[in-house]
């Protein structure tokens, strides 16, 4: 068993359940870094679903980390990344039969995603039925103005680097 933790400084960390730090990963952003606020796997745990402040969802790969975590060639990849409300996400689950992330929101809304690709399907309280299985047209909810995101192999990972200090140096030639 491996436990994960969201940070404020948009990390996740995961754990041993004897407490050992095992990995930490950043999303692979071009934002900066912004709490994460909600968590959640699939039941086979292939893949880690994260919410964050600003309305972001990230989706990681875990699965070949989770065969060995002491490997260190297993790595985690995230796939891919969309703005999913445009306030923080409170909560989210991943529903496996139907392929559909469910997210919601601190303004109340509940939205759903094809968790394949982040398509948008609609909203919970609106007057037509879901189409689950039209995921060919791109639509977006009025308050979100960006396509998803999918993360290209040649990123890979966000593993959590040290930081380096670069003191300043005085240079009286230039």
């Amino acid at each position: 068993p491996i436990l994960a933790s969201a940070h404020e400084n948009g990390c996740i960390c995961l754990w041993s359940i004897q407490g050992n730090l095992l990995k930490e990963i950043l999303p692979f952003s071009k934002y900066p870094s912004v709490p994460l606020t909600a968590l959640c796997t699939d039941t086979s745990t292939k893949m880690l679903l994260a919410g964050s402040k600003d309305g972001h969802i990230m989706r990681w790969s875990i699965v070949s980390f989770l065969e060995d975590p002491q490997n260190s060639e297993n790595q985690i990849k995230e796939e891919l990344f969309w703005r999913a409300h445009s306030n923080e996400v409170v909560d989210l689950f991943h529903e496996e039969n139907k392929n559909v992330v469910v997210t919601a929101s601190i303004d109340g809304s509940v939205r759903l995603w094809h968790a394949m690709n982040g398509y948008y399907l609609g909203y919970f309280g609106q007057p037509r039925k879901f189409e689950l299985s039209d995921i060919s047209r791109l639509i977006l909810p009025c308050d979100v103005n960006n396509f998803p995101t999918i993360i290209k192999e040649e990123s890979k990972h966000m593993e959590k680097k040290k930081k380096f200090e670069y003191p300043l140096t005085l240079d009286r030639d230039k």
